[in-house]
């Protein structure tokens, strides 16, 4: 049984369903944080847990995560499961962002959301940089915002601003930010800074694409 850990008001103006990263759960301090400051803005998140995850919390072994094409249909599942309610973004961390923008248009198309939103995109494996992950990325078609640490990585800002991505994508970038968007302490940037303009991101994200 899918189950939801909603944060955000009662009647929210758009709800953001986030899927998390491959090494920490829906619970994680970094999610959290991301979907207490959405609620501050009058949208509300509904975290869901991959079954591996949950598995790995049951029987305590950390078990790696499937394939990211093996876990698009827990996504659709998640969406189907939402209760009626204002229009649905989706997306999440890491891997669970990557996850959602495989199954991205599919959903769009079907009138189910309207906009996908990346929080820390892996464009490639550390120190992969060849290892790409972008192929369909130049071909999506629903609006998408990618939120990226400038020196994650996973994807920095150098490199991404050369790959040949769809102009549904639009990329926010986190100062200094590494892969949870933090900067290191002499750059003049704060975590809380960079975690808010994310938030603030995500609104002006939603209310463009009709879910805020």
């Amino acid at each position: 049984m899918l189950e939801f850990v909603v944060t955000g008001p009662a009647a929210p103006r758009g709800r953001f369903l986030c899927a998390h990263g491959a090494g920490a759960g829906m619970a994680s301090p970094f999610l959290s944080k991301i979907a207490a400051l959405l609620a501050e803005r009058d949208l509300a998140t509904h975290r869901f847990e991959f079954h591996y995850m949950s598995e790995r919390r049951r029987s305590g072994r950390r078990t790696p995560p499937p394939r990211a094409e093996r876990l698009t249909e827990e996504v659709v599942a998640a969406v189907m499961a939402m209760p009626p309610g204002p229009p649905v973004l989706i997306g999440g961390k890491s891997m669970g962002g990557r996850v959602a923008s495989l199954v991205a248009d599919r959903l769009s198309t079907e009138g189910r959301v309207c906009g996908l939103v990346c929080l820390g995109y892996p464009f490639h494996p550390p120190k992969q940089p060849a290892a790409l992950r972008t192929a369909h990325l130049e071909r999506l078609r629903c609006p998408t915002l990618i939120i990226q640490g400038e020196r994650d990585p996973f994807g920095s800002r150098d490199e991404v601003t050369g790959y040949p991505l769809s102009s549904a994508i639009t990329v926010v970038w986190a100062s200094d930010g590494d892969h949870d968007l933090g900067p290191r302490g002499a750059s003049g940037h704060t975590r809380a800074g960079n975690l808010a303009a994310a938030a603030d991101a995500i609104v002006r994200f939603a209310e463009r694409v009709g879910a805020g």
